[in-house]
């Protein structure tokens, strides 16, 4: 499960072609009616501001939400720079802020370009105040998880441990994406265009990355 220049370049172009097919049915209208319907289906029939299945489910749902948040994500990262700092990991410490810096940077100006509107037919269960489209807690997740755990399988030899790494890496991008879904502020399209944002941006930072160390 190595990452390698490849498959990072591969992960940037399927990245890339897929937020540009999402971004253009978007602008045509093209999922409102199966987006629409599927975000009421996740919600109780009687009460629109509850979501379906058992009690537990929206507290679970408000909790891994937080884990896409710019609070807990800032504090990881600062964490984690401090440690790559400890133990002089400079190319690490350079991915990483290179990463968190540009995809904020790069999901704002987004959110700016569409300016879609949150869905307004269900209530939010969250507080969420900036542009729809893409989903910036997906982005950032996408693009730090997948960062620590390309880091993290890189540094470790058995390969069903690197799977296993990059999997639960894998596992909290998707559970933060379909967090906010649930929620009711953000449609799946913005969901899926925030996690090619990250995947695209964290691809390019790896490439290069691997592009100035190779040429030393």
């Amino acid at each position: 499960m190595m990452v390698t220049p490849q498959r990072a370049l591969w992960a940037f172009l399927t990245s890339v072609l897929l937020f540009l097919v999402i971004s253009l049915t978007v602008r045509l209208g093209g999922f409102d009616a199966f987006e629409q319907s599927l975000m009421i289906s996740l919600r109780n029939g009687d009460d629109l501001s509850v979501i379906a299945g058992p009690s537990w489910l929206s507290y679970f749902m408000l909790n891994i939400t937080a884990l896409g948040g710019w609070p807990v994500l800032t504090v990881l990262s600062l964490m984690l720079a401090g440690a790559f700092v400890v133990q002089g990991q400079w190319k690490y410490l350079c991915i990483l802020l290179a990463v968190v810096i540009g995809e904020t940077v790069i999901t704002g100006l987004l959110k700016d370009v569409f300016a879609r509107e949150r869905p307004d037919f269900l209530p939010h269960l969250i507080d969420a105040s900036s542009g729809s489209f893409p989903s910036g807690h997906s982005a950032s997740a996408a693009a730090i998880y997948l960062t620590l755990g390309v880091a993290a399988a890189n540094t470790v030899k058995r390969k069903a441990l690197q799977l296993y790494v990059f999997a639960t890496a894998l596992l909290m991008v998707l559970l933060v994406g379909i967090s906010r879904i649930y929620l009711g502020v953000h449609y799946p399209s913005d969901v899926v265009a925030g996690w090619s944002v990250g995947a695209a941006w964290a691809s390019v930072v790896w490439l290069g990355a691997w592009k100035i160390t190779s040429s030393r």
